[in-house]
């Protein structure tokens, strides 16, 4: 039996602005935007090709806004997905170069870290 992660939680103060920089910025699919009531909003975004979507919202259950470190998602070409995240106005590291593939860092505006990684071949 397969097991596939499907949905992790990303904990944000401001879910409008999140969700704008997770669209417009680091160039996510937004899923889901439900507000449920008056205090709960789930909204779904999917970074693009992936399986795995992350959860921004209100009324649910989280961690501190910005406490999430070491979320990862792997690309073919790390310093074209660099050159796009950096295009749409996000700051990110230098390439960054190691013996188990090829990265760059950055955040979102709640300080959650992220790596984009290039697998070497």
């Amino acid at each position: 039996m397969d097991w596939k992660l499907e949905l992790v939680s990303v904990p944000v103060a401001d879910v409008d602005r999140a969700k704008e920089f997770y669209t417009e910025k680091a160039g996510f699919h937004a899923d889901h935007d439900h507000q449920v009531t008056d205090e709960l909003r789930f909204v779904q975004l999917t970074p693009p090709g992936s399986a795995c979507s992350i959860a921004i919202g209100t009324g649910m259950p989280q961690a501190e806004p910005g406490s999430v470190r070491g979320l990862q998602i792997v690309v073919a070409d790390v310093a074209e997905a660099r050159a796009g995240l950096v295009e749409r106005g996000v700051e990110v590291s230098e390439i960054q170069e190691f013996p188990w593939g090829s990265f760059v860092f950055f955040s979102d505006p709640d300080g959650n870290g992220w790596a984009l990684q290039q697998i070497p071949v």
